[in-house]
């Protein structure tokens, strides 16, 4: 097992989003450092699907989607909150998967505060960084899918797609 390569985040958005739950983000240094377990994601599957930032093209907010998969996108929202995105698929084929949960953290904005992770990390490379990459630690487990959070505006069939991946724990399977 170990550190996740390039490869992996070359898949596409849901195909990736569906094998992080379980995985450990490793924040290498600074005063957040630790490992935590990924719970919950989410899958954006670029232009063609309306509730990802890159159907409405490539910007100077979205550049860092295009880049190959394994780089993060950072963005700021609601004047309060980072979120973050890790991009997958090829260059030029923006997709990506938004970090919902981790081990201590519900929530995007909570993740990113607790990591310490904030517009610094945009556009940085989890094949090669030593701040911050994915491990794969062979855990796995059932996960619950379902719709995405917060995207009415995409309308249908986004709103509906089974693009959100969580960690099913003991108490719901009873």
């Amino acid at each position: 097992m170990g550190r996740v390569d390039r490869d992996f985040f070359l898949a596409d958005a849901v195909t990736v989003a569906g094998l992080l739950p379980g995985m450990e983000i490793v924040i290498g240094d600074g005063e957040k450092a630790g490992r935590y377990m990924i719970t919950e994601t989410e899958a954006y599957l670029g232009v063609d699907d309306r509730a990802c930032h890159a159907s409405s093209g490539k910007t100077k907010r979205t550049e860092p989607m295009y880049l190959e998969g394994g780089h993060l996108y950072i963005y700021f929202v609601y004047g309060m909150h980072w979120m973050l995105n890790i991009v997958t698929g090829t260059a030029d084929d923006p997709q990506a998967v938004l970090i919902r949960g981790v081990s201590q953290y519900s929530g995007p904005g909570r993740v990113t505060k607790g990591l310490g992770i904030d517009g610094t990390f945009n556009r940085e490379d989890l094949a090669s960084s030593g701040r911050i990459w994915i491990e794969d630690t062979g855990f796995r487990t059932e996960l619950i899918t379902g719709p995405r959070v917060g995207i009415d505006y995409a309308g249908e069939p986004w709103i509906s797609k089974p693009w959100r991946f969580i960690i099913r724990n003991e108490k719901e399977k009873k």
